[in-house]
């Protein structure tokens, strides 16, 4: 099969994915635990049911051998009766008790994943910006999705089946010993062998999927980004070449596959071969011993021994492997507490209050604002805007416009200075209360899955649907709402895929005009929509917007002009402010603006 180099364009790997070995930590897993006590009726049924397992499991081998000497070899018809019964009824339990016992670690396991990943998600949710700027979606979906579900076994299998192995181990040690202690004592020989050689093969497999999950990890980055990127691939005609790089990842992907496979189909026939040599070992000592004058054993001892041998290899196989579980555990919980341990730079004060209803006047006192030490967006930024005007904030792209928004919904917090609304420092004020009468309409309008009626009332749950019309009726909506098939209830797909941009743009304008919000942010709003579009909002606007404070970011300038105020952003300070016509006559920095679109478009 031929392939090419891999490493010619592989995309973006997650550090998280290459990590394969992490040191233990007792004080972590006793953290992690603690999400298990929080189910302690699961915690009780299921340590009951592997109680049951447990007593079957020990008391079985030994009944086998009681049977053959006492009834078998004794030719006792109605002793085999009632102990045929008495087998019958021992594994008979043995089923029940081993199939609640494997529901309800199941079952314990997810709830305790579900637990878990619910509070990170909320965890998540609760974090600055400042988090989510420094970190690609991907990077937070591995931590929320495939970190957390890599506890699961763990979770599902590790933690009451230890107990269950640890216990059945200890049984039959003492119940082998006091059968026999000699033959107890040869047979466990071979015990510290299995025991080695379980662990060292399964941190080997462990490895080798561990590459399987990388190389897949690259496939489907690969994947996502070819089918996201489709457009420009058919563009440039490049299907060969894509199919080429794609056709490598994939036989890379079946190569380490297939050598995982190799690896892990090497545990079981070792098991198998173990344990036949530890029979074999029982067997031959114990022959001898069975030929020996006065040695106490019998075949039905010798049978019961086998029996328990058999039982033996298999906690010991798992408890090799939870070692080697609790080292992945350790990589993905360390990273889970990372997150779960981050704190929002933007925290409301413990005396913050909540503004049930605000009138919209707006102060920045001195704002300064760094996203990193030493470089400043904005610096010392003032002034004022009073209770419904409109103030428009122009500029080169990065000169701050954006940041003053960002920290007017209080997204950030100022490295120094005030930002008050209603003469009240907004550190001050609940952040919820304070962003549920500011509403954001962004030039990147995210729509979600869903109908569109779904998506309006997101602004405004509790709004009926003669609400959302009007919102939609209010921004020139409402037309081609209505000339969808299914009009307020077709289903817009994944982000809107069927919409145009304009069309999601209007679709955020009624978002927003919906929640009735006191102070109204457009950034850049009106960028991608065509000058008939942006005409019929910009007439809707005027009376939307009436009695509400309005900041309206916007490179074109002809949707400002009818601002109250115009404020002249470069390199993060405020270089002019004014009316239209005021800062046209100065000629300024506005008017080089003005101008250079003009010559732009014509």
């Amino acid at each position: 099969m031929e392939h090419t180099d891999t490493n010619l364009r592989a995309p973006f790997i997650y550090k998280d994915d290459e990590a394969l070995e992490k040191k233990f930590q007792l004080g972590q897993m006793k953290r992690l635990f603690h999400y298990v006590t929080n189910y302690p009726k699961l915690i009780a049924l299921a340590l009951t049911a592997t109680l049951g397992n447990l007593v079957a499991t020990l008391v079985g081998p030994f009944m086998v051998g009681k049977v053959i000497d006492t009834a078998i070899s004794k030719d006792n018809t109605h002793r085999l009766l009632i102990d045929c019964i008495l087998l019958l009824a021992l594994y008979l339990l043995n089923y029940v008790a081993s199939h609640y016992r494997i529901y309800l670690t199941n079952l314990l396991g997810q709830r305790v994943i579900q637990g878990l990943r619910a509070e990170l998600f909320s965890h998540v949710q609760r974090l600055s910006l400042g988090f989510f700027d420094s970190r690609p979606a991907g990077s937070v979906l591995v931590r929320i999705m495939n970190d957390v579900n890599s506890l699961q076994d763990l979770f599902t299998n590790g933690v009451i089946n230890s107990i269950t192995n640890v216990f059945t181990l200890i049984g039959i040690i003492i119940i082998m010993v006091s059968l026999n202690a000699k033959l107890a004592l040869v047979t466990m020989i071979i015990v510290p062998i299995m025991f080695l050689l379980s662990t060292r093969l399964t941190l080997t497999i462990r490895r080798a999927w561990q590459q399987v999950r990388i190389r897949l990890s690259r496939l489907n980055a690969h994947l996502a980004e070819a089918i996201q990127g489709m457009r420009v691939t058919e563009s440039y005609a490049r299907q060969d070449e894509n199919q080429q790089f794609f056709q490598g990842m994939n036989y890379d992907w079946v190569r380490y596959f297939l050598r995982a496979q190799r690896v892990s189909i090497l545990f079981g026939p070792m098991v198998d071969l173990t344990g036949a040599i530890g029979s074999a070992v029982l067997f031959l000592y114990g022959v001898h011993l069975l030929r020996t004058p006065g040695s106490m054993v019998t075949v039905g001892l010798l049978v019961a021994f086998a029996n328990y041998l058999g039982n033996f290899w298999q906690p010991i196989s798992q408890l090799g492997q939870l070692y080697n579980q609790l080292l992945v555990a350790m990589a993905s919980s360390e990273r889970i507490f990372q997150y779960l341990d981050t704190t929002p730079t933007v925290q409301d004060l413990p005396t913050a209050k909540n503004l049930a209803d605000i009138e919209g006047s707006v102060t920045f006192e001195d704002v300064t604002f760094e996203y990193e030490p030493g470089r400043k967006a904005i610096d010392e930024i003032n002034f004022h805007v009073k209770q419904g005007q409109t103030i428009a904030l122009v500029g080169h792209t990065g000169a701050g416009k954006s940041t003053v928004m960002n920290l007017l919904a209080r997204f950030y917090d100022p490295t120094s200075g005030r930002i008050l609304v209603d003469g009240t420092d907004i550190k001050t004020i609940q952040s919820q209360s304070l962003r549920s009468q500011v509403g954001i309409v962004l030039q990147d309008t995210f729509i979600f899955s869903g109908t569109i009626m779904d998506n309006i009332r997101y602004g405004n749950p509790n709004a009926s649907d003669e609400d959302v019309m009007a919102a939609a009726t209010a921004v020139y909506a409402d037309e081609f709402i209505r000339e969808l098939e299914d009009g307020y209830h077709t289903e817009v797909r994944e982000r809107g895929s069927r919409l145009s941009m304009g069309q999601r743009q209007l679709l955020s304008f009624a978002r927003a005009i919906l929640a009735d919000p006191r102070i109204l942010i457009l950034d850049e709003a009106t960028a991608s929509i065509d000058t008939y579009t942006e005409h019929l909002i910009q007439k809707g606007l005027q009376v939307l917007l009436a009695g509400r404070t309005a900041f309206v970011v916007a490179h074109r300038l002809s949707t400002i002009r009818d601002s109250d105020q115009i404020l002249v952003f470069d390199h993060g300070e405020i270089v002019e402010r004014g009316t239209h016509a005021e800062l046209m006559r100065e000629r300024g920095h506005y008017y080089g603006l003005v101008e250079a679109q003009y010559q732009f478009l014509a």
